[in-house]
């Protein structure tokens, strides 16, 4: 059942173009002309319930502004959306009740106050009662290991650890759904890790649907079965990580090492050179010709090292950006 009911939901912003100088200023004063920048364009997509979803695109994609009218902080131009049976932008107290956003450039915890003292208001905000509230503090203090750190003030934390206390004060009052916009940003894979790691605890156990953008591939083929992708506010993909990389999985990536230097017009009769250096190389082959191509080269060769990876998942959602530079 769906949790998360997305139609044709648009968002344009209207600006003015000015021109250089001091000439272009004047100009500007008798006439101006206005222009209209779509920053999500006619999307439409469902989530069901308890389901991690990864919402992907390049930077201006569209993604933040999108969550933002998902979380009711911006006005659609057009279109609908129901969550929960809540209409975002209405602002309906029920629905603030229910859901969480954590940006990952936004804080909401009070810098100059200990971290416990922004749980505790986030608990009276949210009417959580003390009991649910003892619980669930326990429950990620336990599992995020920050129990030293709980007296410790905003400001002296490092961001890993801001990053833990921002998700611990998104989850006190216990949200169905769940927004997170870059969550993981400028972690070290740690931190990176430990997050990622309470995410599917956390979703396994609550059942709480999870609407993620990240520029993290590791982040999203860890916690995701399914992608959503936009550029320049088009809707390009919606649909497994699987079926991404089998559309685009008819090539593989080779890898291998000789003694000496390779010929390179000779490697290049193989595949697309995606590496070279000397006597390494990694090449981009058609699926069907691994092995005729990897017995011509044991036989040919004096190898070292050899290896078939697949197509990185990152080079693959790059291709579906492409589908959006040309809508």
């Amino acid at each position: 059942m769906s949790i998360i009911d997305v139609k044709n939901i648009k968002k344009e912003y209207q600006y003015y173009e000015k021109e250089l100088g001091l000439k272009g200023s004047i100009k500007n004063l008798l006439k101006r002309e206005k222009l209209t920048k779509t920053a999500v364009n006619d999307i439409s997509f469902q989530i069901d319930e308890g389901e991690i979803v990864g919402f992907l695109g390049p930077n201006g994609a569209g993604k933040t502004t999108t969550l933002k009218m998902l979380s009711g902080i911006l006005f659609p131009t057009s279109g609908d959306a129901k969550i929960m049976d809540y209409v975002p932008w209405q602002r309906k107290k029920e629905y603030k009740m229910k859901f969480a956003i954590v940006m990952g450039q936004k804080s909401q915890l009070w810098w100059d106050l200990p971290a416990v003292d922004s749980l505790y208001l986030n608990k009276c905000i949210y009417e959580v009662s003390d009991q649910t509230y003892k619980k669930r503090l326990n429950e990620f203090v336990e599992l995020f290991d920050v129990k030293d750190l709980l007296k410790v003030p905003v400001r002296r934390l490092s961001l890993g650890e801001r990053t833990k206390f921002e998700l611990m004060a998104s989850m006190i009052h216990g949200p169905r759904v769940i927004f997170l916009d870059e969550p993981t940003i400028g972690l070290d894979f740690i931190s990176q890790k430990r997050i990622i790691e309470f995410l599917k605890y956390y979703n396994k156990q609550t059942k709480t649907t999870i609407l993620l953008t990240s520029h993290y591939m590791k982040d999203i083929e860890e916690l995701c079965n399914r992608a959503i992708v936009i550029n320049h506010g088009n809707l390009v993909f919606d649909g497994s990580l699987e079926s991404i990389r089998k559309e685009f999985g008819e090539k593989k990536l080779i890898q291998f090492r000789v003694a000496g230097n390779l010929d390179k017009e000779r490697i290049q009769q193989y595949g697309k050179i995606e590496e070279w250096n000397g006597s390494e190389v990694k090449l981009e082959v058609d699926h069907q010709k691994i092995q005729s191509i990897m017995k011509e080269i044991m036989q040919t060769m004096q190898v070292y090292d050899f290896s078939v990876q697949d197509i990185p998942l990152e080079s693959l959602i790059t291709s579906l950006y492409q589908r959006g530079n040309e809508v």
